[in-house]
């Protein structure tokens, strides 16, 4: 760990936190016979795929993901791995998901591919939200939230051996 910087998440937390957010994922669609969980590459993919684990453990619900893929420099470049967009969500919840919720311009940009379908509801699951908007979009799921400066920043690592999330 680099001076500075404060562990505020080990494994076993960041463990606990995603099996609490599946089942308030559930409790919110558990009339749902499919729900959609939509990872914002890189991090939140990882996040949408420990959720879709967590899911299938404690429901019947199929899951669908889809990897959001933005390009932040010109958001109309980004791409989902989607070829029948439309189909996979037509009357479907929708839950976009990420690693870490700061200002809200990677789920707004993430939010837009699914503004011209008919999504029956559009959710969001963060697993750390540090209350910095600058956009109108709120977390519905959150498994952390801290207040932080606007100078230090969250890092979530995940890899084969641990996944923690760092205050630097």
């Amino acid at each position: 760990m680099a001076t500075g910087t404060i562990q505020l998440l080990d494994h076993h937390q960041i463990d606990q936190k995603i099996n609490r957010i599946a089942y308030q994922i559930y409790e919110s669609n558990y009339k749902e016979k499919e729900i959609v969980l939509a990872g914002i590459a890189p991090r939140g993919i990882i996040v949408a795929k420990m959720l879709s684990e967590r899911l299938a453990a404690i429901s019947t619900i199929k899951i669908h993901i889809l990897n959001i893929d933005i390009d932040e420099t010109d958001p109309a470049k980004s791409k989902v791995s989607e070829s029948n967009l439309e189909k996979t969500i037509n009357n479907k919840v929708v839950i976009l998901v990420d690693d870490v919720l700061n200002t809200g311009r990677t789920l707004t940009y993430g939010l837009g591919y699914f503004l011209n379908y008919s999504c029956k509801k559009i959710q969001t699951a963060i697993l750390v939200d540090r209350n910095h908007k600058k956009f109108p979009i709120a977390a519905d799921f959150v498994g952390l939230s801290l207040a932080t400066t606007l100078q230090e920043h969250v890092n979530v690592k995940f890899n084969k051996k641990e996944n923690v999330a760092y205050l630097s």
